[in-house]
C-alpha cells in the first residue's frame, strides 16, 4: 500500500515538475497536496496519543521516519539525489540543529534552578507566578521563561486536583504572548530586528501585550478560583500531599545558572550581529562565511559560535549544579528526547509547506493589517513563525508603502508591523506545534503526572479563549 502510494505520489510530481520546467524552485515546482506527509505527521502526533498511548510512547521514532520517508523518498525520486540531500541538509543543519540546541540548553540551565520553601497554589499565587514568567518572556525569550517557571508552578499546584487550566494558560502567556516586548522574546521578531526593525521598536505592542495578559489572567483568576473553592469544600487541603511542619521562606537555589542563561541569550544576540563584520560575511554580498558541508548549505561561524556557546552553558551547568537539586526538579531527559524526535520529523515534512508559503506569499491578496495579522497567525499555528513572519514581512514590504518603517524589505506601515508581529507570536499558542515550549510544557507537565489536552482537546482550549481574544485585538488595533 505505502509503495502504490510513493509511486502514485512520484508521478504525479513528475507531470507537474515537467509542465513547470522550474525544479529548482520548489515552492513553483511543487503542488499543494505535496504537504500531505506534514499533514499526517501532525494528525499523527494529534491521534495515536489519544488512541494508543502506549504504542505511541515506544513507536514515536518510528513513525517520524515514516512520514519523513513518505516526503523524501518520492522528492528524491523526482528532483534526483542532489535536491534531496540539499534539502535534508539545509532543513536539519541551518534550522533544526540550532533549534534542538538552544531548546537543549535552556532545558537544561533552568533545570537547575529551583524555588524552594512553602510555595501553596492558591489562585493570587498562580497569577503572581504567570504574570512574572510572561513578563520574564520578552528579555529571556519564550523558552527561557517557561523552562525557569514551569517547575515552580507544578510544584506549588501539587495539591491541587485540577490544574489542566493552570498549564494551558501557562503556555498561553508565558510561552507566547510574553515574547512579544523585544526581539530576544520571540524568534520571529529578532528576524525582524536583524532586517531593520529597531531594538526597542517592539515595545509598540505594549499596549495589546497588556490588554491580552490582563484578559488571560482575569479569566484564569475566576476558573481557578472555582475549583479551588471546590477542592477546598470537598475537604482537600494543600497539607494532603506537602511535608508537615512549618511554613518555609522561599529561596532559589541554583542562581548560578543565571549566568549560563544570560550565555545563552548572549549567544543568540551574537549570532545575529556577527553577519555585520567582514570576518562572518561579506559586506557587500551580504554571504555568510563558514563551513561549507554540501553546494549550497554552508554553516556559518555565527551559527556555529551560538550552538558552542550553548552547548558550554549546558555542560557547565551540569557539571556545576548539584545533583540534589535536578534530583528535586524532577529532572529526567524524557520530555528534551520527545520534542527532539517530533520536531526533527516536523521540520522535514514541513519543507513542501514552507517553499509553497515563500513562493506563493505576495500572491494570497492580503494587503490590510486585519489580514496581515490573521494570515501570519493562522499559518504560524501550524508553521514554524520565523519564517512564516518573515514571509509576510517581504510582502508587506513588497507593496510599495509610502508611509512606515524603513526595512531592508521595503518600507512597511506600522500598524502591519505590528499586525504581522502580533500574528506570529500571539498565535503561536493556538496549537501545541505553534511554538517550540508549548510542546516542552505540556511534556514536562505530563511527566509531573498532570493530565494534559489531546492535540485537538488544546486547540479547543485556544478556540474557546483565544480566538475571542484575537477578535478583541482586531477590532481596537487592525480594524
Amino acid at each position: 500500500m505505502l509503495l502504490a502510494y510513493i509511486l502514485v505520489l512520484c508521478s504525479n510530481i513528475v507531470v507537474f515538475a515537467n509542465e513547470t520546467g522550474e525544479q529548482h524552485n520548489l515552492g513553483e515546482s511543487l503542488p499543494i497536496w505535496s504537504v500531505l506527509p506534514f499533514v499526517g505527521m501532525l494528525l499523527s502526533i494529534a491521534v495515536f496519543p489519544l488512541v494508543k498511548p502506549e504504542w505511541w510512547e515506544h513507536h514515536m521514532l518510528k513513525v517520524v521516519i515514516f512520514w519523513s520517508l513518505v516526503f523524501l523518498v518520492p522528492f528524491g525520486v523526482v528532483f534526483g539525489s542532489e535536491m534531496l540531500i540539499f534539502n535534508i541538509l539545509e532543513i536539519v543543519l541551518l534550522d533544526y540543529l540550532p533549534f534542538i540546541i538552544l531548546l537543549f540548553g535552556l532545558f537544561v540551565v533552568a533545570g537547575g534552578i529551583i524555588l524552594r520553601g512553602t510555595l501553596i497554589g492558591t489562585p493570587k499565587v498562580n497569577i503572581v507566578l504567570l504574570l512574572i514568567g510572561t513578563i520574564l518572556a520578552s528579555w529571556v525569550g519564550t523558552t527561557g521563561a517557561s523552562m525557569l517557571l514551569i517547575r515552580p508552578v507544578i510544584r506549588a499546584n501539587q495539591w491541587r486536583e485540577k490544574k489542566t487550566h493552570i498549564i494551558v494558560f501557562f503556555i498561553f502567556l508565558v510561552s507566547n504572548i510574553g515574547g512579544c516586548l523585544t526581539p530576544v522574546g520571540d524568534p520571529p521578531l529578532f528576524l525582524g530586528f536583524l532586517r531593520g526593525i529597531p531594538f526597542f521598536w517592539t515595545l509598540k505592542l505594549a499596549p495589546m501585550f497588556l490588554l491580552n495578559t490582563v484578559i488571560l489572567l482575569t479569566v484564569l483568576y475566576f476558573i481557578d478560583h472555582y475549583y479551588y473553592k471546590k477542592e477546598l469544600a470537598s475537604g482537600k487541603s494543600p497539607r494532603d500531599v506537602m511535608d508537615d511542619g512549618p511554613k518555609k521562606p522561599l529561596r532559589v537555589e541554583g542562581l548560578h545558572n543565571l549566568i549560563f542563561m544570560g550565555m545563552i541569550i548572549g549567544a543568540v544576540i551574537l549570532n545575529g550581529v556577527l553577519p555585520n563584520f567582514a570576518a562572518f560575511a561579506d559586506q557587500v554580498t551580504g554571504e555568510i562565511h563558514g563551513v561549507h558541508i554540501f553546494e549550497g548549505v554552508v554553516v556559518g561561524y555565527n551559527s556555529i559560535l551560538q550552538m558552542v556557546m550553548i552547548l558550554t552553558a549546558a555542560l557547565l551547568s551540569m557539571k556545576t549544579t548539584k545533583k540534589i537539586i535536578r534530583s528535586d526538579n524532577c529532572f529526567t531527559w524524557v520530555s528534551i528526547k520527545e520534542v527532539a524526535t517530533l520536531f526533527i520529523g516536523i521540520f522535514i515534512t514541513m519543507i513542501p509547506a514552507l517553499a509553497l508559503l515563500k513562493a506563493n506569499g505576495s500572491s494570497l491578496g492580503v494587503t490590510n493589517p486585519l489580514e496581515f495579522f490573521w494570515a501570519t497567525g493562522a499559518l504560524s499555528s501550524f508553521l514554524d513563525n520565523a519564517p512564516t513572519y518573515l514571509v509576510f514581512l517581504t510582502t508587506a514590504g513588497s507593496l510599495g508603502m509610502a508611509k512606515g518603517l524603513a526595512t531592508a524589505v521595503g518600507t512597511v506601515s506600522v500598524k502591519v508591523l505590528m499586525a504581522i508581529s502580533a500574528g506570529a507570536v500571539f498565535m503561536g499558542a493556538n496549537t501545541y506545534i505553534g511554538n517550540a515550549p508549548n510542546f516542552m510544557v505540556r511534556s514536562i507537565a505530563e511527566e509531573n503526572k498532570i493530565v494534559m489536552p489531546s492535540f485537538f482537546g488544546y486547540m479547543l482550549w485556544s478556540l474557546c479563549f483565544l480566538i475571542p481574544l484575537f477578535l478583541i485585538d482586531t477590532l481596537i488595533f487592525f480594524r
